[in-house]
């Protein structure tokens, strides 16, 4: 892989450091109770990240906009503590000259539309910021768009939800449609007029799971240029994950916990009397990116790992040192040095200079 620029979709480091009890962890020498470091940033040939600044569902109006600026400042914090390791970057250009310096090309993506509190004026400051997509939900519906993992209240995306995509087109913030319902994929995508992201999503033909994503979605996504980033995720990866988790999910209703919020998610698993959770594999997350070339091309996937977002991972991905794991295999099966190339990182960052060029007007102001 040294040849290969790596650029993955979505890490959620900033969220889970936010989480750590007790001081801010070295991540020169590693931490064991995260995904990430830089020891296994660099053993695993990271490249470049897109930084997850995510805000829960639970946090909304003022709070949600506070917690979003705060995880912002963390990121600038991490390239200002570790210089010689990371690098900021705010598009495609920035990004590779950021790694060919030898840095880690740092950029920010925010997870969940409910952090702007309905104001495009704070999405164009995120923007300002250097937030470069925005993922329109998380788990639970917004005012003006409907998620994946929650009842429909919109039928996609409201009237504004379209006002949003516009005017993320206008100022260059790229739309990420993972987590969101299948008709606001399908509203986004016809409301867009720059090619979109799924940032950590699979193919529901491999896995039938709301997170992923329909066959007729991504043949849809790619005719507009856009990128299906393969995230690891057990429970959308393997579908013996995917239906303990169905069963998981009954199991809370019926206690009146809630599925879509992920720490009580995970607190009620660990003293849930249900089956054992079944393991993923590398295995299965090949069968998710092949599943995706076949449908939308060599030129329309990505990698988005969702490490330190998640609290289980595959067999052989356990942490981010592990990429080469699974270029190997895809190597193994036939890929080219061509293909690996464009699935590392040159389809994103081409999703990306595409935003960049949409940008360049937005020194203009609002309209």
């Amino acid at each position: 892989m040294d040849d290969l620029l790596l650029l993955d979709g979505h890490n959620d480091l900033p969220w889970a450091l936010r989480e750590l009890d007790g001081p801010e962890p070295d991540l020169a020498r590693g931490d064991a109770r995260l995904h990430t470091d830089l020891p296994r940033l660099r053993a695993g040939r990271v490249a470049a990240q897109f930084w997850s600044v995510y805000v829960p569902g639970s946090f909304t109006g003022d709070r949600a906009v506070t917690a979003v600026l705060e995880q912002i400042d963390r990121v600038r914090g991490l390239a200002s503590g570790y210089p010689d390791a990371f690098g900021l970057a705010d598009g495609a250009d920035d990004a590779e000259r950021v790694v060919a310096g030898g840095r880690i090309a740092s950029l920010m993506g925010a997870e969940g539309g409910h952090c702007i509190a309905n104001s495009l004026a704070v999405l164009r400051t995120l923007r300002v910021l250097g937030v470069r997509y925005l993922t329109l939900t998380h788990n639970e519906n917004n005012d003006w768009a409907d998620s994946a993992t929650d009842e429909p209240r919109h039928g996609g995306l409201s009237p504004f939800g379209r006002e949003v995509v516009a005017e993320m087109n206008r100022i260059g913030m790229i739309v990420d449609l993972s987590h969101v319902a299948v008709t606001t994929m399908r509203d986004a995508l016809d409301a867009s007029t720059a090619p979109v992201l799924f940032t950590h999503s699979g193919a529901r033909e491999v896995t039938d799971h709301p997170r992923n994503v329909p066959d007729d979605v991504l043949a849809t996504m790619a005719r507009a240029g856009g990128v299906c980033m393969a995230t690891f995720v057990p429970r959308f990866v393997s579908r013996r994950v995917a239906g303990w988790d169905r069963e998981l999910l009954a199991a809370m209703a019926a206690a009146g916990a809630d599925h879509r919020d992920l720490a009580a998610r995970d607190r009620f698993a660990r003293t849930w009397d249900g089956p054992p959770e079944p393991r993923a594999d590398l295995a299965d997350v090949v069968a998710h990116i092949e599943h995706l070339r076949e449908v939308v091309g060599i030129d329309h996937v990505g990698i988005g790992g969702d490490f330190d977002g998640t609290a289980e991972l595959p067999d052989g991905l356990g942490d981010v040192s592990t990429y080469p794991r699974l270029f190997d295999a895809l190597a193994d099966r036939g890929w080219s040095r061509d293909d690996l190339a464009k699935l590392a990182g040159r389809n994103a960052l081409r999703v990306l200079r595409s935003a960049d060029d949409s940008a360049d007007n937005y020194a203009e102001g609002p309209a």
